[in-house]
């Protein structure tokens, strides 16, 4: 027979699991993006371009942007060494990811860089660079821009 101390017990460790469970909550907001890489002291936080999104209740989170030049301009550079391997940090992950894809432009020339789960490589061409970062997810879509000098 089970003793009373026992019964107490796992009633105690039950109620615990289940209030855990009862209080999680969840950000539906398009996560923020952070660049990290070797020579950055911090990571740096990548601006929002356009957004195709369902936030809280399905409700949509729209934006067009259609100007990332602009965006890019703006923004402080983040320097990296040429072949540097660079990290993107998001905020959360209350998400599935479905597709995370990187590039550079320069000139009007676009270079797709391979993605390896959130981590890439810079390429070994030095120069300032417009970095496009799109995030496709299970609720929705996010592009991200930055500005990035290899040297």
């Amino acid at each position: 027979m089970i003793s009373r101390s026992i019964k107490v017990f796992m009633g105690l460790l039950f109620t615990l699991v289940l209030t855990g469970c009862i209080g999680e909550s969840y950000d539906f907001n398009p996560p923020a993006v952070e660049l990290s890489g070797d020579r950055m002291i911090g990571p740096q936080e990548l601006e929002q371009g356009a957004i195709d999104w369902r936030g809280e209740n399905n409700e949509p989170v729209k934006k067009e942007e259609t100007d990332m030049k602009s965006i890019a301009d703006g923004q402080q550079p983040m320097n990296f060494g040429t072949g540097e391997k660079a990290e993107l940090l998001f905020s959360h992950a209350d998400f599935d990811t479905e597709e995370l894809s990187v590039s550079l432009w320069q000139n009007g020339t676009q270079t797709a860089l391979d993605v390896n789960d959130i981590s890439f490589t810079m390429p070994d061409d030095p120069g300032e660079y417009m970095l496009e970062v799109n995030l496709r997810t299970d609720r929705g879509n996010v592009q991200y821009i930055g500005k990035v000098v290899i040297s």
